[in-house]
């Protein structure tokens, strides 16, 4: 069985589906489900079992024969949440017992980084697990702080030959769009917030720029399509011998203004936008470029072409948030 956890979120989610397409089964969810809308995320898969996160080292305890691979997506991934003790709990505590799981039981371990990692950028977006390249990162929130936590953890169980998986891949996920996000609220993507306004003929709001060096709505992301993340996590579980930490964005930055234009493309709208002020809250920790260095994972093996933010966007738009259904 595979196990997924965070498989009821945005990432884990798409992961499930993937999966299940290609006839990787029976896969296991561990997750919160609550009490909102998020089941509907997984609600179209063929599940083995569902599993609470309270109950995760009990469950992989009795079936550690059982497991094929784990791939941890979950964690407490909003930039704005400040309670850094359950941060620290969900993001490196448990990322850290299921690395000793998996290396225990010889099972290849995926987990989900973070170009939050990165901070303001200013020291570059390498994803080379060194101890001087991690040391030089400078997050800008505790989210961001609690992946690069466990990374430089990652790099001292390899640097100390300490207990691994036979197989380990972190990933650190750019600015991922695309279907099952509709739970995260002020967290979606752009795209997601947009698409009701360019349905409706409205103006779509876009942050200024608070800095002389870019213009009013653009500011640079690498804007990836969640198919494009799940596709590489698939290829990872099929190539064994691959290991490592690994950005995973397109590899090219684009405006949020592109992105904009793009939702009112798919919707066959005019681009009309509004620029309104960051908010205080987190405007001293606003990144304005972000871009994925792609070349390790491309000399990984790695050679799918990346989803274009057109495509990408309009894919999600025509097939999702336009539709009767917008779940996957």
């Amino acid at each position: 069985m595979y196990v997924i956890t965070g498989g009821a979120g945005f990432i884990g989610s798409n992961v499930a589906h993937i999966l299940e397409a290609r006839g990787a089964a029976p896969l296991v969810i561990v997750d919160h489900l609550g009490q909102d809308d998020k089941w509907r995320n997984i609600a179209k898969r063929a599940l083995h079992d569902i599993v609470h996160p309270d109950n995760i080292h009990a469950f992989l305890g009795l079936n550690a024969q059982a497991v094929k691979a784990v791939v941890h997506m979950g964690a407490i991934s909003a930039t704005t949440e400040r309670d850094v003790d359950l941060i620290i709990e969900s993001n490196f505590r448990l990322s850290r017992d299921l690395w000793s799981w998996c290396a225990r039981n010889q099972t290849p371990y995926i987990y989900a980084s973070s170009a939050a990692t990165y901070g303001d950028g200013q020291a570059g977006f390498d994803d080379a697990l060194t101890d001087a390249g991690l040391a030089k990162l400078r997050p800008l929130n505790p989210y961001g702080w609690s992946k690069l936590l466990f990374d430089r953890w990652v790099w001292a169980q390899l640097d100390q030959d300490g207990v691994r998986p036979p197989q380990w891949a972190g990933l650190r996920f750019f600015n991922v769009y695309g279907p099952n996000e509709y739970h995260k609220g002020r967290m979606q993507s752009v795209v997601s917030q947009i698409q009701p306004l360019a349905a409706a003929g409205e103006s779509c709001r876009l942050f200024k720029s608070h800095r002389p060096d870019y213009q009013d709505g653009g500011q640079l992301r690498d804007f990836v399509s969640v198919d494009d993340c799940a596709e590489v996590i698939a290829w990872l579980l099929k190539n064994p011998s691959v290991s490592g930490l690994f950005n995973l964005g397109t590899g090219k930055a684009r405006s949020f203004a592109d992105l904009a234009r793009a939702v009112y493309d798919a919707m066959g709208q005019d681009f009309a936008v509004e620029y309104i002020p960051t908010p205080e809250d987190i405007r001293d920790k606003y990144q304005y470029f972000t871009e994925a260095n792609m070349s390790k994972l491309r000399a990984a093996g790695y050679s799918k072409p990346f989803t274009s933010l057109e495509d990408g966007v309009a894919r999600y738009v025509r097939d999702f948030l336009a539709a009767a259904d917008p779940y996957r």
